[in-house]
């Protein structure tokens, strides 16, 4: 069979990117208030937001082998995604109608499910469209353009907070309103996207369906868990700031600030990885992490939570998209797909026993606790990277 024309190759790097946009204002349009709302609203404990918002993740993740391995075995992604995005967007709103705890942790499960089956064949639809050479640019395009949504769901928040304040219905108009974007990346999946297949079938890597997968992959996921054992959910940063002083009228602006430093250097970065290296450019987001939890541990006003947050979208920039690109470089187009989904699942279990900690670590020890954990984590996983940098570049 023949490979798919370049030219919808190309494209799909934007057009993925596009459909993350939209994503990403539907999912920041209401997580930036979702530990307020559980706690004020709902009257649930920290530990609870670390055990709801980590299962998200857990749930997502967990998710990504079976979407990978669909990936890889049917050569298709569109039809996978779509469910993704169809369960996000039906879970989202129906928040705004259960109040038990097992109900939210269900919807919020849910949304995790739906988010862990489309981001495989979204990486492997971008791995897929790009050269090894500017693979790292491209996962930075496609992060840019998801964060650009990340940069407009707090903005759109905000607005809906100024609208809306005194509404006894805040929250839940919040709530169902995230659904709205979630229609457009249906369309845009539904009539842009293309499938794609190797760029060069002749040089794929073709091995058995069981055959184990490059031992680097193995050791590169194993210091990408014991980096992610300190790296709770991010609703433990919103709690923090709030904490601190900064309002919930602030937080969306907050968030914002965030995206929108992750935007401006996730394609820089991406770029500088193609030049340098990935572990590099890794070693400079993880540097960047463990001095904002640091300061997230430290600080004692709400001034100084801007400045981190703006810090940390340092580390995005230098790592997500990053990793993602040496996973795509160390592992062939036909085993793409359950590499991504092996990643993620694992760092996803890591990520709920991090938050789960990290709840633990807040409620009984403080809320500068699990910062402190997370930061001395960081230390010691770019330590043990930078010591493996010569067997992951030679295997």
């Amino acid at each position: 069979m023949d490979a798919p024309s370049e030219k919808p190759k190309n494209r799909n790097v934007f057009f993925v990117g596009l459909l993350s946009f939209f994503g990403g204002i539907s999912q920041d349009v209401f997580t930036p208030i979702l530990p307020i709302y559980y706690t004020s609203i709902l009257g649930f404990d920290k530990t609870f937001v670390g055990v709801a918002e980590g299962l998200v993740t857990a749930s997502s993740y967990i998710l990504n082998v079976v979407a990978g391995v669909f990936s890889d075995k049917f050569k298709k992604q569109k039809p996978i995604i779509f469910l993704g995005y169809f369960l996000s967007m039906v879970s989202r709103p129906l928040l705004a109608l259960v109040t038990s705890a097992p109900a939210v942790i269900g919807l919020r499960a849910t949304d995790g499910i739906g988010k862990g089956l489309k981001d495989p064949p979204k990486d492997v639809l971008i791995a897929g469209s790009a050269e090894k050479n500017v693979r790292g640019k491209s996962f930075g395009i496609a992060r840019m353009l998801d964060t650009l949504g990340s940069v407009a769901g707090p903005l759109i928040l905000f607005g809906l907070l100024y609208i809306l304040k005194g509404s006894g219905a805040l929250y839940h108009e919040i709530l169902l309103f995230a659904a709205v974007p979630l229609l457009i990346t249906l369309f845009i999946l539904t009539v842009y996207i293309k499938e794609v297949g190797p760029r060069d079938p002749a040089k794929t890597i073709s091995v058995a369906p069981r055959s184990p997968l490059p031992k680097s992959f193995f050791l590169f996921l194993g210091i990408v868990l014991l980096f992610t054992l300190g790296n709770s959910s991010d609703a433990f940063l919103i709690l923090r700031a709030q904490s601190l002083g900064v309002t919930l009228l602030e937080i969306p602006l907050v968030i914002a600030l965030f995206n929108l430093v992750y935007a401006m250097f996730a394609v820089p970065f991406g770029s500088l990885s193609d030049r340098i290296g990935r572990i590099p450019t890794i070693i400079i987001g993880w540097s960047a992490y463990a001095l904002v939890y640091l300061g997230f541990a430290l600080a004692g006003h709400a001034i100084l939570i801007w400045f981190l947050y703006g810090f940390y979208g340092i580390y995005y920039a230098t790592s997500q998209g990053v990793i993602k690109a040496f996973l795509a470089d160390t592992v062939g187009f036909d085993h793409r797909g359950r590499a991504f989904g092996i990643y993620g699942t694992s760092v996803g279990l890591m990520t709920l026993l991090a938050s789960f900690f990290a709840g633990f670590l807040w409620d009984h020890f403080g809320p500068q606790a699990p910062f402190y954990f997370g930061a001395a984590i960081a230390g010691v996983a770019m330590i043990i990277l930078a010591l493996s940098a010569k067997r992951l570049r030679s295997a």
